[in-house]
This record gives C-alpha cells, sequence and structure tokens, in this order.
C-alpha cells in the first residue's frame, strides 16, 4: 500500500492516517516531521534543508524530493508507507513518480479526503484545545477539559479569517495536483463528512485493504 493522501486542513486526513497506522502499521511519512528528523541527526540533505529554513526560504524540490527518497529507502516502509505533505504541487507530483520509478516502488493511490469547503470552516472555527493535556474538543463541549480538567482554548489559526484563507491557498495549489492524480488514473476521493469509522470503512474498502 504505497499512498499519498490529499485533503485540506480540517479534513479529517490525520484521523485517517492514523487509523491505517494502527491497523496496518504503515509509516505515515510527514515531510516536516522528516524535515526535523534531518536536520536534528544533521545529514547533509538535513544541513541543506536547514540552510534554507534558517533563511525563511522554502526547502528546493531537490531536497525535499532527496530527503524522501532517502526515507522510503528505510527498512519500515517495506510493505508500503502514506505520504502526507507532499507532493503540493505538479511538478513535485512528476519528481516523486519518477524516483519511485527507480525504487520499482510505484503509488497505488493518491487518497483525497474530499469535504466541503463551509463544513470545515465551521469546523475548525469550534475547535478547541486544553492547554495542559493538548486534548482537542469543540467549543460545544464548554470550557473544561473532559480529560485533565485544564482550560480549553480556540488556537490563534482556527478563527475564520485564517481558516479561509488556509483554504484558499489549499484550494489554488492542490486543484492541479487533484487533476493530475486523476489523469494518471490514481486518484481515490473519499466523502470526509461522516462519521470517522464510516469513512475509514470507505477508506479501506477504495484501497482493497
Amino acid at each position: 500500500m504505497n499512498i499519498v493522501l490529499l485533503g485540506a486542513p480540517g479534513a479529517g486526513k490525520g484521523t485517517q492516517a492514523a487509523k491505517l497506522v494502527e491497523e496496518f502499521s504503515t509509516p505515515h511519512i510527514s515531510t516536516g516531521d522528516m524535515l526535523r528528523a534531518a536536520v536534528a541527526a544533521g545529514t547533509e540533505l538535513g544541513q541543506k534543508a536547514k540552510s534554507y529554513m534558517d533563511a525563511g526560504d522554502l526547502v528546493p524540490d531537490d531536497v525535499i524530493i532527496g530527503l524522501v527518497t532517502e526515507r522510503l529507502q528505510d527498512d519500515d516502509t517495506a510493505a508500503g508507507f502514506i505520504l502526507d505533505g507532499f507532493p503540493r504541487t505538479s511538478a513535485q507530483a512528476v519528481a516523486l513518480d519518477a524516483e519511485l520509478s527507480k525504487l520499482g516502488r510505484p503509488l497505488d493511490a493518491a487518497l483525497l479526503i474530499d469535504v466541503d469547503p463551509e463544513v470545515i470552516v465551521a469546523r475548525l472555527t469550534s475547535r478547541r484545545m486544553c492547554r495542559d493535556c493538548g486534548y482537542i474538543g469543540s467549543a460545544a463541549g464548554g470550557d473544561a477539559c473532559p480529560k485533565c480538567g485544564g482550560e480549553m482554548y480556540q488556537r490563534d489559526d482556527d478563527n475564520e479569517a485564517t481558516v479561509r484563507n488556509r483554504l484558499d491557498v489549499y484550494e489554488t495549489s492542490t486543484s492541479p495536483l487533484i487533476d493530475y492524480y486523476r489523469g494518471c488514473e490514481l486518484l481515490v476521493t473519499i466523502d470526509g463528512d461522516r462519521d470517522p469509522n464510516v469513512v475509514y470503512a470507505d477508506v479501506k474498502e477504495a484501497l482493497d485493504l
């Protein structure tokens, strides 16, 4: 099971990835986590990435592709992988396909968790997080954390203006990527506006798991 995970912020990608990891032990590979790990380890690619990050610049595609290729050669990815947060553009998708072809490990699917933008706005603006334990709930749950009793608060990036901007950026950057994978006949679209367990059942069926 070699898949790329697609979906807008708040669509529930993380929830579905966690379920796949729990049931199948498939590594969930986030480019953000990979960058931080490579920088911390001081690898050659990590040092290159750090120079761009320290300057506040975007890490170039070739460095990211190199990190992904390195990571996909680790033993734990032998039975498959879930790529999250990469690729972000059609150009990155083409480069990724080329590297995966060299490794003899082509993608099986690009899994899109699809949720209406207005549903996501309502979902994220009502999201609340506990200051003490990090529990995530909703405004409907009240001001006290049900797990530890700590204060529930709204993150700065969960206000409506910021959420809408994030969705606009996602739409602009990711629509061509969705078209690319549809053209490759790899796109699998799942309705994410349902109970997470129902969504997961559809994910497994769509991926023949």
